[in-house]
């Protein structure tokens, strides 16, 4: 299950720096949308939330 959560973590995080770098191409060129910002700070939170709640349960003292 672990495995499952860090490669589905990495994907997204994949994914989001993909999603700036089209930001970054997309018109007007050079300027990345706040909607584009927002969508990874939300998949960063996500992939986050995948690692960090597992650990802090796996691994509570």
């Amino acid at each position: 299950m672990k495995r499952l959560q860090l490669i589905i973590a990495t994907a997204m995080c994949t994914f989001g720096c993909a999603l700036l770098a089209c930001g970054f191409v997309a018109h007007p060129l050079g300027e990345i949308h706040h909607s584009v910002l927002i969508a990874f700070g939300e998949i960063l939170t996500f992939s986050g939330s995948l690692i960090g709640i597992d650990y802090k349960y796996r691994y509570k003292e």
